[in-house]
């Protein structure tokens, strides 16, 4: 296929075989990203629909629940945990902090349910282990919505057939303001370590950019250097505030990234080779104006400008369809549990690197 022909297709989904079915999801935790973003993603998909409700609080599962046409079952954590209203769902959607994901894992596994589980997998390593060993037996997958979005897929294409030559260097960012997300609550869980893991902004948004070169490239880093640091009183029990990481990949590209939970709202990833770059701008962070441009040594520029204006609600529908498509049809399914220890592996070697002053190597 040209250059031309993929520029044309990049809104087909390449994935998509199912042609008709529905998944029955579980949602695990109702906070704001699942309310606002998940589980109006799964309203418009076409294979999903939400038909069970899990919380800390059993009001506020029935609450929404009531709000839902689908919806047949409201539970709390316990509740699910003991096996109520295992008939209403097949599948389970984890969005709870990062230390709650090996928990709800564990009981979706025992039930026998498939799992989308939300980045990062877990708060540590040795967590996130312990909850692939546990969904060994059922079909887990990560999170990653950057991987479903078709521009993505379209730069991961073009990387493979030489588009760009060979590719040199990944350049990457994420940032935007935390608190005026949380509604300036600096109490909110992604500042807390014992629920976050390891810090509040590599783990969250610094994975962005890792994890979309890695799936771009289909390469994986073998070493770190990072540099971090919190100034702030709401930042105060987490290491970085600001950071800034690279790695070299198996492949011998390297990359740079930078990350910021106190930065203007802003993402971009770009893949520099020797005859061509790609540039992925205003991403990450579903900015209705995400564009991707194709430069060449010869002065050619291509842009691409989809027209897609929800970018958090398409990406996410994406990803859930294509969680549905290969549940329903038993077939595997990326990213999976050992594709998201790689990601984990390479977090905590990030903040290890800042700690130490020195290159890690991932282990």
């Amino acid at each position: 296929m040209s250059v031309d022909d993929y520029l044309r297709s990049v809104r087909e989904p390449d994935w998509e075989e199912l042609e008709s079915g529905m998944l029955r999801l579980a949602m695990v935790g109702l906070g704001w990203w699942t309310r606002e973003q998940a589980i109006p993603a799964v309203e418009a998909s076409k294979f999903c629909e939400t038909t069970a409700l899990v919380s800390s609080s059993g009001d506020r599962a029935a609450e929404l629940a009531a709000e839902l046409t689908n919806a047949e079952a409201a539970m709390t954590y316990d509740e699910f945990a003991d096996g109520e209203e295992t008939e209403a769902y097949d599948a389970v959607y984890i969005c709870t902090p990062n230390a709650r994901h090996l928990t709800h894992a564990r009981t979706a596994a025992e039930h026998g349910k498939a799992i989308l589980c939300e980045k990062p997998m877990e708060a540590t390593v040795e967590r996130a282990e312990e909850l692939v060993a546990a969904a060994a037996d059922v079909p887990l997958m990560v999170a990653y919505r950057m991987q479903t979005d078709p521009q993505v897929r379209c730069m991961r294409e073009l990387v493979a057939d030489g588009a760009v030559g060979d590719p040199v260097a990944v350049h990457g960012h994420m940032s935007q303001q935390l608190l005026d997300v949380v509604s300036g609550d600096p109490d909110q869980w992604r500042l807390d370590p014992e629920l976050a893991g390891y810090g509040a902004t590599v783990m969250d948004l610094g994975i962005y950019p890792l994890n979309t070169a890695r799936f771009v490239l289909d390469a994986d880093p073998v070493s770190v250097t990072a540099q971090m640091h919190s100034e702030d009183e709401a930042f105060r029990d987490v290491p970085d505030q600001y950071a800034t990481f690279s790695f070299r990949f198996d492949d011998g590209t390297y990359a740079a990234c930078t990350s910021s939970q106190h930065g203007y709202l802003s993402g971009h990833l770009r893949v520099v080779g020797t005859e061509g770059e790609l540039s992925l701008d205003q991403t990450f962070l579903g900015q209705p104006t995400q564009r991707l441009v194709y430069r060449t040594l010869d002065g050619r520029e291509a842009v691409i400008d989809d027209g897609r204006r929800d970018l958090f609600g398409d990406e996410m529908t994406e990803e859930f369809d294509y969680f549905a498509d290969r549940v329903l049809r038993g077939e595997p399914l990326g990213p999976d549990g050992e594709h998201g220890l790689v990601d984990m592996r390479t977090l905590a070697a990030i903040y290890e690197a800042a700690e130490m002053g020195e290159e890690m190597s991932i282990q």
